[in-house]
């Protein structure tokens, strides 16, 4: 394959947004500029009509349909950028702006832009969740965790309607990308070995659950994540049917979707390389990468290019692809001491301090999220270690039996995560790890936009663990990044 690979084979789309009920046809191939490169979207099976289709028709009284947080272009998530934009070409009449969750409370005016600040700045949709809390199969559960609201800038966490009192708080997160499917359904393990118990088994066909398809794993399966999107998102008063259903999952496990081309790299499956989701369309998900086929190897080749094929590229071109490869073996092989980190260290763990690198956690092969459930506390959305927004809430939670193991029995967050789903207060902070394909497409990073590019997320790590990367690594890495 020369230098072009597969950068010719998708024509570039007419139009990035996908507006619900346009009936236009999802091709087997499509690409999508970004700052970094474009992005490719394989439909495995060939094009389809999204005339009628569950996933691409408004359903509920908001005029949204799934594609509308779920864009093509942002890898099938929403970049704040694209909100952004998508403000201004409507003046904030897309539904995509619904005051449900597009907005930073439905009690503030609608019209004004600084209502949607957090949605259009930060790529944040608002998450209304139950208190006291329920488990992904809708069991009422008792927390061992008081919860008091300390800061509520937008108003949905206090007066009648909302709030503690009113038997819900609200939290603000990212939208996780629906392609790829088949990777985070993937079990790898046929027990959580983060909390040393079996894995739960799906309610409607009795097999394992991965745990890896929400931030907090309030739904369990695909089913469930739909129901509650379906009620929480688009308004959707009725219940989905079985036919409804099963047409979204056909579709979300039939796209994949990486960067296909760098625009300082070139076409990113040259010279042995394998980026690009052809790759991933092909393979057997749920591997992991230390003991197959290693984490981000698909860049390897980049390692060592010979002479006769250096010829081929420009000095630039060159210099990145080796900056890739590189930022793929830092992320292997840069040892560090992780630190109070819930589903690391503990609940059963694997002490505290361990040392280990970047792939202990991304360890899955091709996609770099976890082959066990995800769950685990990275300090983004917890003091002392998540940025002090202002424009964020802040709630104290108190730990009513034994105290949190790292931060103790009195915590400050801004979102208490994976303990809204299991009602424990041990679990206050952990955010289910998300895959890392696409990312050029779909900034800011983590689930409260914490990092607002490729180099944030970096800069996050080293500060959080102490690493201490060069500024060579830091620069590899979210090169790196910037292809997958």
């Amino acid at each position: 394959m020369g230098l072009l690979g597969s950068a010719t084979l998708a024509a570039p789309a007419p139009d990035r947004w996908w507006s619900p009920g346009e009936g236009r046809v999802f091709p087997a191939s499509l690409d999508y500029a970004n700052a970094h490169g474009s992005l490719r979207l394989l439909l495995d099976g060939g094009a389809m009509k999204t005339k009628g289709h569950a996933f691409f028709e408004p359903l509920g009284k908001n005029g949204r349909a799934c594609v509308t947080c779920h864009q093509p272009a942002d890898a099938m998530s929403l970049s704040a950028a694209t909100a952004a934009e998508r403000w201004e070409k409507t003046g904030g009449k897309d539904p995509l702006f619904a005051a449900i969750d597009g907005s930073n409370c439905p009690a503030l005016p609608q019209e004004k832009r600084e209502s949607h600040s957090l949605l259009i700045e930060r790529g944040l949709f608002r998450i209304q969740l139950p208190w006291p809390v329920r488990q992904w199969n809708g069991r009422p559960v008792t927390p061992d965790f008081t919860i008091e609201v300390l800061r509520d800038p937008n108003g949905c966490n206090s007066g009648a309607m909302h709030g503690p009192a009113a038997g819900n708080i609200s939290v603000y997160r990212r939208a996780r990308p629906v392609a790829n499917m088949k990777y985070l359904l993937a079990v790898g393990f046929p027990f959580d070995p983060k909390q040393g118990v079996a894995l739960p088994r799906d309610p409607d066909d009795g097999t394992m659950m991965s745990g890896n398809i929400m931030a907090d794993n309030r739904a369990g399966n695909l089913r469930m994540q739909m129901e509650d999107a379906a009620h929480g998102h688009l308004e959707y008063a009725r219940k989905l049917t079985t036919a409804q259903i099963a047409q979204i999952k056909d579709f979300e496990m039939r796209v994949f979707t990486a960067q296909q081309v760098s625009a300082k790299a070139g076409a990113l499956d040259t010279l042995g390389a394998q980026g690009g989701p052809r790759k991933l369309q092909a393979s057997q998900p749920g591997a992991l990468g230390s003991i197959g086929i290693p984490v981000w190897s698909e860049f390897a080749a980049w390692e060592k290019i010979n002479p006769e094929d250096a010829k081929t590229l420009s000095p630039e071109q060159l210099a990145f692809r080796q900056s890739v490869a590189r930022g793929a073996r830092v992320f292997r092989e840069k040892m560090f001491l992780i630190t109070d980190s819930a589903g690391i260290n503990s609940r059963v763990g694997f002490g505290n301090p361990v040392r280990n690198s970047c792939v202990f956690c991304h360890n899955m092969s091709q996609m770099g999220n976890d082959v066990a459930p995800g769950q685990v506390d990275l300090g983004t959305t917890t003091m002392p270690f998540a940025d002090p927004w202002r424009d964020l809430p802040l709630f104290r939670i108190t730990c009513l039996k034994a105290p949190h193991p790292h931060y103790g029995r009195v915590i400050l967050t801004m979102d208490p995560g994976y303990a809204m789903t299991t009602g424990r207060c041990a679990d206050v902070g952990k955010i289910t790890l998300q895959s890392m394909r696409g990312l050029a497409a779909r900034a800011p990073y983590f689930s409260n936009g914490l990092a607002k590019d490729l180099r944030g997320i970096v800069d996050y790590y080293d500060r959080r663990y102490n690493i201490g990367y060069t500024e060579q690594e830091k620069q590899d890495l979210t090169n790196m990044m910037s292809a997958l």
